[in-house]
């Protein structure tokens, strides 16, 4: 692809160059075509594009309702809905523009067998990285999320590692114990980089009915309701992370250039862009200029140079968070 190579925006992200800082995240611009509609957007305003969850055979999703606005966020429950992995391979990537930006699939499965499988078949294709959703519910125990539980997340990490020599990125979900330990453990896998944090489990009722507006019962929130969150997990992550120069997307609630800055000086690489881009299709290219404006504001030559330059405060006396 062509880069900008001295561009103080560009970013090398698990071997891969990045034009932009910017990646837009799985399930926000379906298999990369989603957004080329919509007048004046580019897809060489992010450093790569995160395909849809694919998963062995294709599947129809969740019933509805699959998606609903709350104050400063959204759920969803789309349940995977995709056209499986052989579909995408062979009718979906080759009419992608790999000259243009970085493309990464998304892999998804409800067994360790299946996420192996499916990160094969893309491992003979021309995707340029590999983004495990390890969120999945794990049908062998019980239904319990991989991404949840450290030891499940670590042998999806391992399974992946042995079926493909591309970049493989892991995508911690927020809703465990501790995620930094799960972090290490995928390291220790052979996970090349890692995207944090997915989404939070939520639920809206109806009170009419009584009954969830959400046909799963229950979906993944999104928005700038959960950056906090994000930016705490992304800052626990990187404790670990700099120990082995594993980089991560930070991502969760980014709708504006300082939103971008906080999750790199938290710790980021590079910093994921998604339930904005259905409200501003065209966010990208404000983010990048208010970056590129804040580097000239602070002398500084490269977005890299604000990657973990979190000044933590100096503990008191009072521990607790309130």
């Amino acid at each position: 692809m062509t880069t900008i190579t001295d561009s103080p925006l560009a970013v090398d992200f698990c071997g891969m160059h990045f034009d932009r800082p910017l990646v837009l995240l799985s399930g926000c611009v379906g298999f990369g075509e989603e957004y080329t509609r919509v007048k004046g957007f580019s897809n060489r305003d992010a450093g790569a594009v995160c395909l849809k969850g694919t998963t062995l055979e294709p599947r129809l999703g969740n019933p509805p309702h699959r998606v609903y606005e709350t104050p400063d966020g959204m759920l969803n429950a789309i349940g995977l809905q995709n056209p499986g992995v052989d579909k995408v391979v062979n009718e979906i990537l080759p009419t992608l523009d790999f000259g243009e930006t970085r493309f990464i699939a998304n892999v998804s499965g409800s067994t360790v067998e299946e996420y192996a499988q499916v990160t094969r078949r893309f491992d003979d294709s021309p995707i340029d990285a590999i983004e495990i959703n390890i969120s999945c519910p794990n049908v062998k125990e019980g239904g319990v999320a991989f991404g949840n539980d450290p030891e499940m997340s670590a042998r999806v990490v391992a399974a992946c590692r042995q079926a493909t020599r591309k970049p493989l990125i892991t995508k911690l979900s927020p809703n465990q114990t501790d995620i930094a330990e799960n972090a290490r453990r995928c390291i220790e896998a052979g996970t090349d980089g890692f995207a944090v944090i997915n989404t939070l489990m939520g639920m809206a009722i109806d009170i009419e009915s009584r009954t969830p507006v959400i046909g799963n019962n229950q979906g993944g929130l999104s928005g700038p309701a959960i950056k906090p969150v994000a930016l705490l997990k992304v800052q626990q992550v990187y404790q670990v992370c700099r120990e082995y120069q594993i980089p991560i997307i930070g991502q969760g609630g980014v709708t504006t250039a300082a939103d971008a800055i906080e999750f790199l000086i938290a710790g980021a690489s590079a910093v994921g862009i998604g339930t904005a881009l259905f409200y501003d299709p065209l966010v990208c290219r404000r983010i990048n200029q208010g970056i590129s404006e804040y580097l000239q504001r602070h002398q500084l030559a490269s977005v890299t140079r604000l990657t973990g330059s979190l000044r933590l405060n100096v503990p008191g006396q009072y521990r607790c968070g309130c």
